[in-house]
């Protein structure tokens, strides 16, 4: 047996056992008195292992109970259950074999250092764990601040913890007399002290992303700001940041260190504000006031003048006067122009020129802000921009109207530089650029106008600015013009292009009627859509229609082309690409709403070919395919002249290097189509793989799109790179929700509800047992894997499929075809769901992205609810699924149908069921949002609840909470996938791994 002990020294933990076993055995065996005789650093073959693989052995000197007696050996923990010999007992230092942890790991270890079976923590190491638990907490709470500290002489950029003072005694007063062992024994708060800053800092970087700042733009000086190079070691792997000629590292220190200790007070209710006020229009031009004022915490509408609090007018407010000097003292520091105004005994207001109005702007008002000051600005800082404007007008006679214009047609173009929306002369900004003011008053109103964009608009101004170029031209022009420094503010152009590079083409367009040999009445937001389709392809542009499921994009398209057979122009026909299992979809809807639209359908061993195949498609209005054959037969389909190619489902293209993307890409149509309710699932280079279908090399290159989009918003959530790329595909995609009500009025509401349900005893125990051997199987892949990353990718991904499959069912996981009841908590309540939907007399979709499991779970379902149950996944033969659908949706008495995620979550219709169960979380609330619209879609008449299914304490669990968090940025453009889950650190894969106590039901 060992109990494992640990204590922080050196600025790390130090992490060593006691071994079990008598304890009056003479000395060490190596002959070294001093040594501890029953003290090892060896943890192999323990749950301590992953952990430990590959920390430094130190040696570690620590003063312990010993016993005088014969022998005089240490005294065993209590851990050991062991009693020490006769004699008295005395602190004796020892030296100790310890291992010193890699701080990620040291956390990992601390959170679950009660946890093991095979090695007995300590009270010295579970007292840690409880400092790791209060840096997580802290941190999670934003009690920690940024610090400059010296460590062996070097400037070190650290996260400073600020906990509550009663809870920092609580913590002293409880600290073992063991975690005090090192360096001759030292004060509980010196190590609470250091343990609980480095812990804090630990967690910190390994929650903040890296780098904490966003990138610059320009160039960056060489050398960087102290400032920049201390947040860059906030984040990165080296917390030593490198010193300059001319630093001045102890104003910074000394600005943190204050802004440290005012966190550490009491806040009251009235903090000090600055309010910036720009000159008189009638007063001198250079005069800008900063005005000092108190303002309420809780209520920032409590505004009080400084010159106020002076009049003796803010007795109401308390101690206001000194409230006032206490936080002009503390922003000194942060705002050293202050120091101007603070001669007198009433500071009331700073008063500064221009530039130091732009100092304030752009230094010192973040600061304030960030440190809890209040700041008030004028209305145009920060929004009125220098930027570019495109004006076009058509340059053709006779192209008026959208029959007669296309990519081909020739404009007259000018480019001009503005502020806001007023244009700027060349004389204009020459004068400005003269004057070298960062802000000036133009036309009425203050601008911003750094350096950098004065010289880019003057070295813009030396380019051609008018002249002719195709409408092909003019919207690459202004899908690619502008960028951070000068951006494109408006384009201003007439006619069909002015419509489609407004990004107003739904709105400015006139909704084209549903055509008389369209079967049905088309919804007012689907007769636009038919407009904005018909608009496109008057320009020969492909477009993006990206409506969400359920509100019939199919129907659109059809209305196109029976318009198009409506007005007897000899046209060629149109590809349809689509998933296998959405062809019957395509053909029923085709005889239902247009049928007189001539459709082939090319697909199967028997299909045509050659000559036959040429002939089929000239008698046809549609051709119907499947992205395997398309791929297949790209060769043949490639020397048919297509009028379009439409992709239904069309993220089956967002991989673009794929055999099948690449395949569809090179079949040659006028114009492209895709269709997709989700354009980005995982990662924004899906959108330009989709959009490099529709319109090839509008958005650039691969690499290029990547660079300036995908990172900046995947990794760091930059919200200009945001509006820049929705600017960028705006004209070329149609997006509608069914949730927005301005879109449409009919359809039900939709709850979403999450059910949590408790795994049982073997559950939780197949559980841990999972989570523990990929856990000392990543140990053993340290340096030993030909590509480790790849390896630890994969087991990653193999044991999160695991895991799901326990929550699901111990059988599922076995595969040894055992017996269902009582062995899943999951099940259970899966069952009591559907009994309830049955009893209402509704039914339900029950969604696994299992196919094993689904299986499984069919005829045992069938037998406990006693009704049929439907099973519908890839293996069932498209005459059998559509014999299950008809079914499902016309009889009354199937009132489950289970069904595959991949193989059902989109293209159908089952608008029968008006309650969505998703077994088990695909982790990806696209894909989940797909998988639900088979019922919330136009045709559903009840509201619809989706449950979904989690089990409590587990994986599922931590990993939807992270999803929520994220939501924001997966809702507005980026998707949420699970191979991210791969790339944790071991400490934060634990942490999502764990099983809780409240895990396993009573």
């Amino acid at each position: 047996m060992l109990v494992a002990h640990a204590v922080w020294h050196g600025g790390a933990l130090c992490l060593w056992a006691e071994r079990s076993g008598p304890h009056h055995l003479p000395g060490d065996p190596t002959g070294d008195p001093t040594r501890h005789p029953y003290a090892t650093n060896d943890f192999g073959g323990t749950s301590y292992a992953p952990f430990t693989q590959g920390a430094p052995r130190i040696t570690v000197a620590l003063h312990l109970p010993t016993s005088t007696g014969p022998g005089s050996v240490p005294v065993p923990s209590p851990e050991l259950a062991t009693v020490p010999g006769d004699g008295a007992i005395e602190l004796r230092p020892w030296d100790v074999p310890a291992l010193a942890i890699d701080p990620f790991a040291a956390m990992a270890l601390l959170q679950q250092a009660e946890e093991s079976a095979d090695v007995v923590a300590g009270a010295d190491l579970r007292f840690l764990g409880v400092i790791a638990d209060t840096a997580r907490d802290l941190v999670r709470r934003g009690r920690v601040l940024p610090a400059l500290l010296r460590e062996d002489g070097e400037p070190t950029a650290r996260w400073r913890p600020v906990p509550d003072a009663a809870r920092v005694r609580r913590l002293a007063s409880a600290m073992p007399s063991a975690c005090r062992a090192a360096d001759g024994g030292r004060p509980a708060g010196d190590v609470l002290r250091e343990a609980l800053g480095g812990l804090t800092d630990t967690f910190v970087r390994g929650t903040v992303p890296h780098p904490l700042l966003p990138p610059r733009k320009g160039r960056a000086p060489d050398p960087l700001p102290l400032t920049e190079r201390w947040a860059a070691a906030l984040t990165g792997p080296d917390p030593f940041v490198p010193r300059e000629p001319g630093d001045d590292l102890d104003d910074l220190a000394a600005e943190l260190d204050s802004w440290a200790a005012a966190a550490q007070r009491p806040s009251g209710p009235l903090r000090t504000c600055f309010r910036l006020v720009e000159p008189e229009p009638t007063g001198p031009p250079d005069l800008w006031r900063v005005e000092f004022a108190l303002q309420g915490t809780d209520d920032p509408s409590l505004y009080v003048p400084a010159s106020t609090v002076w009049a003796g007018e803010a007795a109401s407010l308390g101690d206001a006067e000194e409230a006032l000097l206490a936080g002009l003292g503390r922003a000194l520091r942060l705002f050293p122009d202050l120091s101007e105004a603070l001669d007198g005994s009433a500071p009331s207001e700073l008063r500064t020129n221009v530039a130091g109005a732009f100092r304030f702007l752009r230094g010192a008002a973040p600061l304030l802000a960030a440190a809890g000051f209040g700041v008030l600005l004028p209305q145009w800082a920060g929004k009125t921009r220098l930027g570019l404007t495109l004006t076009t007008t058509q340059a053709e006679p006779g192209a008026a109207t959208s029959s007669g214009f296309g990519l081909g047609s020739l404009v007259d173009f000018r480019w001009d530089l503005a502020v806001g929306d007023d244009p700027i002369s060349e004389a204009e900004l020459t004068e400005l650029a003269r004057l070298k003011a960062p802000l000036v008053r133009l036309r009425g109103q203050w601008v911003e106008l750094d350096e950098e964009q004065l010289q880019a608009a003057l070295d813009f101004l030396r380019r051609p600015r008018t002249g002719t170029m195709t409408a092909a031209q003019a919207v690459q022009a202004a899908v690619h013009a502008g960028d951070d420094t000068l951006p494109l503010l408006k384009v201003d152009a007439d006619g069909p292009l002015g419509d489609l590079l407004s990004g107003e083409a739904d709105h400015r367009l006139a909704p084209t009627r549903t055509p008389e040999s369209f079967n049905g009445e088309l919804r007012p937001f689907q007769e636009r859509g038919l407009s904005w389709l018909r608009f496109l392809d008057d320009l020969a542009l492909g477009g993006i229609l990206a409506d969400s499921m359920g509100l019939g994009k199919t129907a659109q398209v059809l209305a196109l082309l029976a318009m198009e057979r409506a007005e007897g122009a000899e046209a060629a026909p149109t590809l349809l690409v689509v998933p296998m299992s959405l062809v019957g979809n395509w053909q029923r809807e085709a005889a239902k709403f247009t049928p007189k639209l001539r459709v082939y359908v090319h697909h199967g061993g028997g299909r045509r070919r050659g000559e036959e195949l040429a002939e089929a498609v000239a008698r046809a209005d549609l051709v119907v395919t499947t992205y395997g054959t398309a791929a297949r037969d790209a060769a043949m389909l490639a020397e048919i002249a297509w009028a379009r190619v439409v992709c239904d489902e069309a993220q089956a293209l967002k991989n673009s290097g794929t055999r099948q993307a690449r395949a569809v890409r090179g079949i040659p149509a006028r114009t492209r189509i895709a269709l997709t309710g989700t354009p980005v699932e995982n990662h924004l280079t899906e959108l330009w793989s989709i959009m490099e279908f529709a319109n090839p090399g509008m958005l650039g290159p691969r690499a290029a799109f990547r660079e300036r989009f995908a990172a900046p918003i995947e990794e760091r959530g930059d919200g200009e790179a945001v509006a820049a790329l929705r600017r960028v595909t705006g004209p070329f995609v149609l997006r509608r929700l069914k949730t927005d009500k301005s879109i449409i009025t009919d359809l039900p509401e939709k709850h979403e509800i999450k059910v949590y349900c408790n795994l049982t005893a073997e559950q939780a125990s197949l559980y841990q047992a999972t989570v523990d051997d990929m856990l000392a199987r990543i140990a053993e892949l340290s340096g030993k894997a030909t590509d480790e990353q790849a390896a630890r990718r994969g087991l990653v991904l193999a044991t999160m499929a695991r895991l799901k499959q326990v929550c699901n069912h111990p059988a599922h996981l076995l595969k040894d075809g055992s017996r269902l009841p009582g062995r899943s908590g999951k099940l259970e309540r899966l069952e009591g769901i559907c009994a309830e939907i049955m009893e209402q007399g509704e039914k339900a979709l029950a969604f696994t992205q299992y196919a094993e499991f689904g299986s499984m779970l069919q005829p045992y379902l069938a037998a406990r609810l006693g009704r049929p149950v439907l099973w519908l996944h890839g293996g069932t033969p498209k005459r059998r699924r559509d014999e299950l659908i008809q079914r499902f949706q016309e009889d009354a008495e199937p009132s489950v149908f289970l069904l595959s995620l991949k193989a059902a979550g989109t293209g159908l219709t089952l608008t029968a069921a008006n309650h969505v169960i998703h077994i088990d979380r695909w982790w990806n609330p696209a894909v989940e949002d797909q998988a639900t619209d088979r019922a919330f879609r136009i045709g559903q008449t009840k509201n619809v609840q989706v449950r979904k299914l989690l089990c409590v304490g587990t994986i599922e669990e931590r990993v939807d909470e992270m999803i929520e968090r994220k939501k924001a940025l997966a809702e507005s453009i980026v998707g949420t996938g699970e191979d991210w889950l791969t790339e944790l650190s071991v400490a934060d894969l634990r942490e999502a791994l764990r099983l809780s106590p409240e895990a396993v039901s009573d």
